[in-house]
């Protein structure tokens, strides 16, 4: 039936166009009515051919002069041939003939946004709201927002979608895009707030439900997003945003079991995604399941193949399960992507320095402080690399270099103590030793996690209990 019918159409479509090439041709008996010509000028711009469509609108318009139809579907081509003063000059004499068709206001919006004039696409649509009610009112608000959108009044693109929301609380196409602009503008309270009264009414919207867990979670309050999302899925078993959203306000509350749930439904619902992946790998990380982390950064890496830092994550796993040579192996592939990064480097350091290869882990801690030289990290695992192997002189030099860079941070007057009292210089170690507690005795535990011998030397002894009665 349906085909059938749909033949008919194309039968009567074509009669129609040789209806209009006649009559083009001045054929004596041809004739159209005004609704032939409509389909003739909307089949010409659907095929895209605005020169044909511009002419069939002339002809329809010279043949129907009083047609307030004809003249906004001229006026709809002028447009798309960018001849906007001609259009706005005719939606004006549409007008006149009916006031009350919303496309003259669309049309007029267009010709004014392309002119450069969104104030006065501004002030027609904030007038035609007072003239139209229900569904057009709609229409019109969407228009609106979107004016709004393009010159970045955004807070107004809020308020277009709230008050479409107020007319139509169950209009998908604003709940979906209210929920984006609720978090770009941050208004969560009031987002909160509408989508509350809008489930008073109507408490099996899903959408509803899904965007007042996004506003809460928006303002940090993940009990209350949960609650939100739960009844989300429970209306709507197939929202894999909820599962989403839910999984990440899982985790932002460290409930890793849940959040893995939560993330792994996403991928029942929706085609496997590197982000949600990588979350899953994170989650187990937390649970200290490296193994089951790495098996999901390598899942994510299948589907993003040129990043270095899922490569650096699975390197981290290898590194907790003390598989020193594979994590190398990993954190080499993320170094050949970007060599000059703090973390990778690092990170190589310090599998070099657990296989026992310590010329290369300084090379790799030399490399890293030069990504970030102010990183207090980097300059410890070096001075801590050089005091394993007794090279006493180039770990003063690295502990001068690391209080320059670092703006004397008052750990590496310890280290430099440790260092000191290594190579066996005690007078000068003490000395050191006192201007680092004068400092800040708080950070002493540094020197002991360096040299924990220095206890058994009674000059540190009645150092340190001097420094400890003055704290008393």
């Amino acid at each position: 039936m349906g085909a059938a019918a749909n033949e008919n159409d194309k039968d009567e479509l074509k009669k129609l166009l040789r209806q209009y090439e006649l009559l083009q041709e001045g054929g004596v008996h041809s004739f159209l009515e005004e609704e032939a010509f409509e389909r003739v000028i909307e089949y010409f711009q659907q095929n895209q051919l605005p020169d044909k469509a511009i002419e069939a609108a002339m002809m329809a318009v010279e043949r129907y002069p009083y047609s307030a139809t004809l003249l906004i579907r001229k006026a709809d081509v002028l447009v798309v041939h960018r001849r906007y003063k001609e259009a706005l000059r005719i939606l004006e004499q549409a007008e006149i003939l009916d006031s009350r068709d919303i496309n003259i206001f669309i049309l007029r919006t267009d010709a004014f946004l392309a002119l450069d004039k969104p104030e006065k696409a501004v002030a027609l649509l904030e007038k035609a709201l007072e003239q139209f009610e229900g569904e057009e009112k709609v229409e019109l608000l969407f228009e609106l927002a979107d004016v709004y959108d393009d010159y970045e009044d955004f807070d107004k693109v809020f308020d277009c979608l709230k008050e479409v929301l107020t007319v139509d609380p169950l209009n998908e196409e604003a709940l979906y895009k209210i929920c984006f602009w609720t978090d770009f503008t941050g208004r969560n309270e009031e987002g909160i707030r509408l989508h509350q009264q809008i489930i008073d009414e109507h408490p099996f919207s899903d959408l509803a439900w899904f965007n007042l867990g996004a506003a809460y979670q928006g303002l940090k309050l993940y009990e209350k997003a949960i609650d939100a999302y739960k009844y989300t899925v429970a209306i709507e078993d197939k929202c894999d945003y909820a599962y989403r959203n839910l999984g990440d306000a899982y985790i932002r509350l460290h409930r890793y079991k849940e959040a893995i749930e939560a993330l792994e439904r996403v991928h029942e619902l929706a085609k496997p995604e590197d982000v949600i992946y990588e979350a899953i790998g994170y989650c187990y990380e937390k649970l200290k399941q490296p193994a089951m982390a790495r098996l999901q950064y390598r899942k994510a890496s299948h589907l993003r193949k040129d990043d270095s830092r899922l490569f650096y994550k699975i390197a981290c796993t290898y590194y907790t399960e003390g598989q020193w040579g594979a994590a190398y192996k990993q954190v080499g592939v993320a170094l050949r992507m970007f060599r000059i990064d703090y973390d990778f480097q690092l990170l190589a350091g310090q599998c070099c320095e657990q296989l026992s290869r310590i010329q290369e882990a300084i090379e790799h801690y030399l490399l890293a402080l030069k990504a970030k030289p102010k990183k207090i990290g980097g300059w410890e695992s070096l001075i801590h690399c050089l005091y394993g192997e007794k090279a006493w002189e180039e770990a003063l030099h690295q502990s001068d270099l690391a209080l320059k860079a670092t703006k004397d941070k008052v750990v590496f007057l310890y280290y430099k103590a440790a260092v000191l009292f290594g190579a066996g210089r005690n007078k000068e170690a003490l000395l050191q030793l006192e201007e680092a507690l004068e400092k800040d005795p708080r950070q002493v535990k540094k020197i002991l996690s360096l040299r924990p011998a220095i206890l058994q030397l009674s000059q540190v002894v009645d150092l340190l209990a001097k420094f400890k009665r003055k704290r008393k």
